[in-house]
């Protein structure tokens, strides 16, 4: 027997890094935005509802990782929607093998 779902569904949406970045200004606690990156994406209720998360995805941090075959998610953000962060890890991670990132 298939359960109705509770939740609303979420929508990926491609996003500049301008955008994410300012999602991250007014709602991450204690990170600042972004200089620079690969891509970012977004997750909205709908695809015409305000964004409630994003995912920006660059070069990692640490040198000794930066392998040229390697991307990291530096920043997610969301506010609060539930199981906004997995989907956004996960369309991180499908964009990057897209990309022929192997990690």
């Amino acid at each position: 027997m298939d359960r109705p779902s509770i939740s609303p569904s979420l929508h990926l949406l491609p996003v500049s890094l301008r955008c994410a970045n300012a999602f991250v200004q007014e709602h991450h606690r204690h990170h600042r935005p972004v200089q620079g990156a690969k891509f970012a994406l977004a997750v909205a209720l709908s695809a015409t509802d305000s964004i409630c998360g994003v995912a920006i995805v660059g070069r990692p941090v640490a040198r000794h990782l930066d392998d040229g075959w390697t991307l990291e998610v530096t920043r997610l953000c969301t506010n609060g929607a539930p199981n906004a962060c997995s989907k956004l890890y996960g369309a991180a991670w499908k964009a990057a093998k897209a990309m022929g990132y192997t990690r």
